[in-house]
């Protein structure tokens, strides 16, 4: 075992600064008009459903909350309590690969019932985006890309900082934070509307 020196931390910050760059050029390099297409679809859908697996399903859950103390009807898919689809509502799936089977197919599910499905994923060319009626594409390695992995950092290039789909999932949990703060200055909404809504039971 390694033996660990505890006062310098340099991959901890080297990890926290590769994700700064890498933010850096998501905000100059995302496409304006798939984000204006995403806003206008939460906005004019009846309800809107989030769907992720895992950490992304994490980052999801997050941007639903925010959806509900925006007064939107937000509700997270598989919880007990989620409603049916119809087809004025949209599904905003979440997905580094854009192939992960389960969120794929119920995208699918909420096409056959018409309701509007925005992907979120790194991989636009996916089961996941082809199917979209509107695709984010947030550039980062997802977790599959594990033979690109090994061979950068045979070359040092130490994506180790970031294992597995951390750079998707740390850009979709900043962009749907940055969709929030898009939606309130849109609707007015004051941080005091938000807090109106927070739970008060826990």
């Amino acid at each position: 075992m390694k033996e660990i020196d505890m006062t310098e931390c340099e991959h901890l910050k080297s990890s926290i600064l590769l994700m700064a760059v890498h933010l850096e050029k998501l905000a100059g390099e995302i496409d304006n008009d798939s984000i204006k297409e995403m806003l206008t679809e939460v906005l004019e859908a009846r309800r809107i459903f989030v769907l992720g697996a895992g950490r992304s399903g994490l980052v999801g859950r997050a941007f639903a909350m925010r959806l509900m103390h925006l007064g939107l009807s937000s509700h997270v898919v598989g919880e007990t309590t989620t409603p049916a689809v119809s087809n004025e509502d949209v599904i905003i799936a979440i997905s580094g690969s854009g192939q992960t089977r389960s969120v794929a197919d119920l995208g699918k599910v909420a096409k056959d019932i018409g309701a509007k499905v925005v992907a979120i994923t790194s991989n636009k060319e996916s089961k996941l985006g082809d199917l979209a009626d509107v695709v984010v594409e947030l550039p980062g390695r997802a977790k599959e890309d594990i033979g690109g992995y090994l061979e950068r950092h045979m070359r040092g290039e130490y994506t180790y900082l970031t294992p597995l789909g951390t750079s998707f999932e740390t850009s979709a949990s900043v962009f749907l934070d940055a969709v929030i703060a898009e939606l309130i200055y849109i609707t007015g909404a004051s941080e005091a509307d938000l807090k109106s809504r927070h739970t008060n039971i826990e």
